[in-house]
């Protein structure tokens, strides 16, 4: 297995599939673009509340049944292929959907962005696993932070070019039918990245866990591993709240739509500073992860995310709001970098897919936080939001200098 294990061609299709994927993805970004287009169609605060969390959160419900499947796998390539086959029919069909019935049927309309949004998700559920577990083996500890770093350099690139694209659709053609344009471009520059990780060089599994006899005992043997590894509870409790800055991010768009005049060139200015703020980050991330310094990533990106809420507060120029996702764009990839490291550090090998799933289960919670967020928005006010979020980010903070880091 050993010539496996950092080779060049895997870092670099590695960096392809996060570049194109981020290219896609952002296109429908829920924090930017997604909540303006489910305003358009008529939607309230709680189903942009509803989409964002669909977006990031429809993989929640498989991803134990995924490991429980994995765990047995000794290679998890062609299972990913599948996935990604599926992720890119759901994107380019929410592009033909808007198209097709677009203004003259809203209702419809918004029907087939929710399932085509939950077609995607949901199918990544099952491509996380199979995912980590092939990163998990063709890189080592030390060089996984390096290539990650790389990746969300990388990926911070590809949606700094796609909000830059974005934002010259908006302005160029009409609603809907420049959403729908949006998501069928995008579908196709993401299916270069699936076309990438696709290829990938992946080894044999050589240590698998032996077969549980049902699902039911494997979630019943999940559990205890939770109950007894004091260090995972702590990691997913850390994360969890972290998914608190959701809570309100859907929202800082609309707020800002109230504020200032929100063109089409500013949507894509937001989208830009936000990515560029990503990618700057990964200069850090990179270095501090690569040295085994995962838990002090965690740290210092939920102080910035803690501060970006902060000024939403009083936030009312395009620059405030442009301060405010830069230093979203950093923080947010710093604590990606930081949970996805921490939890293969910590998993035991034959476990490594429970740990995981144990892990984005758990975690993904957070990321219907948004929906939180729009039920508070409808009965109180931005300022209750963001101060309800600043608690979360705070547990999350604080809990976060008890995380195991490899450097002890």
């Amino acid at each position: 297995m050993g010539h496996h294990i950092d080779k060049f061609s895997n870092h670099i299709k590695n960096i392809l599939h996060g570049f194109f994927l981020a290219i896609g993805t952002t296109i429908a970004e829920p924090s930017t673009i997604l909540p303006l287009m489910v305003n358009y169609f008529g939607g309230s605060s709680i189903l942009v509340g509803f989409f964002a969390a669909l977006l990031r959160g429809g993989a929640i419900v498989v991803q134990l049944f995924a490991a429980f499947k994995a765990q047995h796998y000794p290679q998890m390539i062609k299972y990913l292929r599948r996935v990604f086959m599926v992720r890119f029919l759901a994107w380019f069909f929410i592009g033909v959907a808007i198209i097709v019935f677009g203004e003259e049927h809203p209702a419809l309309t918004l029907f087939f962005i929710g399932l085509g949004l939950f077609i995607f998700s949901f199918s990544a559920g099952f491509g996380a696993i199979y995912f980590k577990e092939i990163v998990a083996k063709i890189f080592s500890h030390k060089f996984r932070g390096k290539t990650m770093a790389y990746r969300q350099f990388f990926t911070a690139l590809g949606a700094l070019i796609s909000g830059a694209l974005a934002g010259l659709v908006l302005e160029q053609y009409e609603a809907p039918y420049s959403f729908g344009y949006l998501f069928i471009i995008s579908s196709v520059l993401m299916g270069f990245g699936y076309i990438a990780m696709g290829t990938i060089d992946e080894p044999i599994k050589e240590k698998t866990a032996p077969p549980n006899k049902s699902f039911k005992i494997f979630l019943h043997n999940a559990l205890m591993t939770l109950k007894m590894d004091r260090d995972l509870q702590v990691q997913v409790s850390v994360f969890l709240f972290a998914y608190g800055y959701l809570m309100a991010l859907p929202f800082i768009i609309l707020h800002a739509k109230e504020t200032i005049d929100l063109t089409g060139t500013a949507i894509g200015i937001l989208i830009t500073a936000q990515m560029v703020g990503a990618m700057l980050s990964n200069f850090v991330w990179g270095k501090l992860s690569g040295s085994g310094r995962n838990r002090l990533t965690a740290s210092v990106a939920l102080f910035f995310h803690m501060l970006a809420i902060s000024l939403a507060f009083w936030a009312d120029t395009l620059y405030a709001y442009m301060a405010i996702f830069f230093i979203v764009g950093g923080a947010a990839d710093g604590v990606r970098i930081a949970s996805g490291n921490l939890i293969l550090i910590l998993a035991p090998e034959e476990k490594r897919p429970v740990y995981v799933a144990l892990q984005i289960n758990i975690v993904s919670f957070g990321m219907f936080f948004s929906i939180l967020g729009g039920l508070v928005l409808q009965f109180s006010s931005y300022n209750v939001l963001y101060g309800l979020t600043l608690l979360f980010l705070l547990a999350a903070f604080i809990l976060s200098f008890k995380l195991k880091d490899s450097v002890e």
